[in-house]
């Protein structure tokens, strides 16, 4: 009967939401939180990675354009260490492209979110 109760109480879809900008990585890991989902923000690469490496989140969402480690590099890094994690990039700027260009000529693909992002489309995607 307890294990019952234990697994019909499901678990929420982990997020990590990572963005040099607090306030949008804040604001993001917010809203999802109060969709249901357990988010977390991170504010750089280096911050993610070490999240990443106590846990595999269900989902990554995360800003391409960031200093020190960018977004391209850290997907990769999830695909690699973490391959359940689905990864969402986000970006405003075109200088994206070339970094997903890369990525995908060594085999990697990501889903690229154009900022700005309208919640209600970006949790639709995460329910998928």
């Amino acid at each position: 009967e307890e294990l019952v109760e234990k697994f019909s109480r499901k678990q929420k879809t982990k997020v990590l939401v990572v963005d040099d900008e607090r306030l949008i990585a804040d604001t993001l890991s917010e809203i999802l939180n109060h969709s249901g989902f357990d988010a977390v923000p991170a504010y750089n690469g280096n911050a993610a990675m070490a999240v990443i490496e106590q846990d595999c989140p269900d989902i990554v969402i995360s800003d391409v354009i960031m200093p020190g480690i960018n977004g391209v590099d850290l997907a990769k890094y999830v695909s690699d260490t973490c391959s359940a994690t689905r990864v969402f990039l986000l970006s405003g700027q075109a200088a994206t492209s070339d970094l997903l260009d890369r990525a995908r000529k060594l085999g990697y693909s990501f889903e690229l979110l154009a900022k700005p992002l309208r919640p209600e489309l970006l949790i639709e995607k995460l329910r998928r």
